[in-house]
Parts: C-alpha cells; structure tokens; sequence
C-alpha cells in the first residue's frame, strides 16, 4: 500500500549545482548515498527545496532518471510536478516518465489565488490525469492562497487523491483534517519543527528540508514519534529549534545548501534569483553545528 510506503520520513531533495550553475550529478550522487544511509524512508524529486522553478524541463527530466537509476527501487520515489496553468500541467503529466514513481506531489495554484472551487476543480482535473497517485500539497506562503481544510476533505474522496502534505503552519487546520479525513488518506507535515506535533494527532511523518542535512537524526525523531514516544522524539526536535529559522531566512534552500557544504556533500551554488548564503549566515550556522 502506497499509505505504507510513504510513512515516516521523505526528503525534498536539493538539487546541488557546480560554480558554473549546471547540475552537479556527481554531488547529486553523493546526496543520495548520504540521505539513504541516513535510514530515510522516501525520496521526492523536483520539489521546491529542488529549485524547480529554476531547472528547465530537459534538466528535470535527466534528474528523474538519475535519480531512479541510482536509487534502483531501494526507497520509493515522489515526483514534484504541480503549476498554476492546469491545461499545461495535465499536458505536462501526460509526457512526464512517471514509471516507478510511487505518488505525484502536486502544489496548490499559486499567484492566480484562485477560489476554494476553483482549487478544487485544479486538483480534480490532475487527479484524473495522473497515471500514479497524488498527493496535495498545501503551502500559502508561497501560492499566496490557503486550501481550506474543507476542501481538502473533499478532495480526499477522489480515489486517486491519497493525501496532502500540509505546510499551511495551521495546526487546527490540520487537526481539523485529521479528524474528519477517510482513513487511508494521509496527513504528512510539511514543516519541519511541526512534525511531532502533528504526528501526535494523527500524521503520517514529514518531507523535510532538515533531513538533507540530518538524515539520521530526523529519521530517527519521525520513527520515535511514530512509535509513540513522544518525549524522546521532541528532545531531539528542540535541537533543530535554533536552525530551522536559518534554513530559510535567505530562502530555501540557502541554508541547508550551506550545511551541506559544510559537511562536504556539496557545494552552496543555488541559481538566481538566491543568492548563496551570506558569510554571516554561514558564520551562525557553523556555530550551531
């Protein structure tokens, strides 16, 4: 079941770049072994944490399959592909390779702001032309537009709509979804330091930025809070309290691109218009390390 397979923790995978702004595979090849010998449980490509709105189609596609080929069915795979233009958005699923991809990861329209209706429909029309299942996701501050939790509901009776990663910051909102959501459709945080919480009232776990960094030690938190253990999982939350903020005050993903780099993963390039972390930046996240 894909409800199973998605559970615990998914990283939003980075997308390192060379000085010269290209794709960097052999560091994309470095990540991969580094977040998968973190115990990870799933991967998503071509997400916002990838920079998507900056790759260009040819480079999406050659990731995907970099991608499948490395990873060769060791963890399942989700696919970011989303957009405010529905038409091209269906025309795009059609002549995407979404062979061996676990779930689609669809954003909410952004900067049209369109109405709760016209979200709903978005979603409708994508969930019908995907060949995989979908899952939502929900993050107003970048959509400049909130899907209300009642949408949602709705939205979770579509047979080929599995769940939502919900990044709304909203806890009632979610607790809202939680209680009212069919049973095998899934609440995954969409923020980092509110994957705990969410998890005690019924979340699945997290695609998170922290864990390109912190494989390991976020894998672990999710699966204690899976398990029930709630004090030893937010122990090991409160010890990303003071970076989280850093990891996006120049936009993401600036800082964990610093981390990595620091770790020798690899390089800080991100592509205009981010800018790589600013010395002070780097200066107050290297001290926290």
């Amino acid at each position: 079941m894909t409800r199973e397979k998605l559970r615990g923790t998914g990283v939003a995978l980075i997308t390192p770049f060379t000085k010269e702004l290209a794709v960097d595979y052999e560091a994309l090849h470095k990540l991969l072994d580094f977040v998968l010998d973190g115990g990870v449980n799933y991967l998503v490509i071509n997400g916002t944490t990838a920079e998507s709105v900056t790759t260009t189609a040819e480079e999406k596609a050659t990731i995907l399959q970099f991608v499948k080929k490395h990873v060769k069915g060791r963890v399942p795979l989700v696919y970011g592909l989303g957009g405010n233009n529905t038409q091209h958005l269906l025309e795009t699923i059609a002549f995407t390779d979404l062979e061996g991809i676990e779930a689609l990861l669809s954003v909410s329209p952004y900067y049209n702001k369109p109405s709760q209706q016209g979200i709903y429909q978005h979603f409708v029309q994508v969930a019908e032309a995907s060949p995989i299942p979908v899952l939502l996701y929900n993050v107003p501050g970048r959509t400049g537009s909130n899907m209300t939790a009642e949408t949602t509901l709705k939205l979770a009776t579509h047979q080929n709509i599995i769940g939502i990663k919900e990044a709304s910051g909203n806890l009632e909102q979610c607790m809202v979804i939680a209680k009212h959501k069919p049973n095998d459709f899934m609440l995954i945080s969409g923020d980092d330091l509110l994957t705990v919480p969410m998890i005690s009232f019924g979340a699945d776990g997290i695609i998170s930025v922290l864990a390109n960094a912190f494989p390991g030690k976020f894998s672990n938190m999710v699966q204690l809070a899976l398990d029930g253990k709630f004090r030893e999982s937010s122990e090991l939350l409160l010890d990303f309290v003071d970076m989280n903020p850093l990891m996006y005050e120049e936009g993401n993903p600036v800082g964990v691109k610093a981390v990595l780099q620091r770790f020798g993963v690899c390089g800080a390039t991100v592509r205009l218009p981010l800018l790589e972390a600013s010395a002070g930046l780097k200066d107050r996240l290297f001290k926290l390390l």
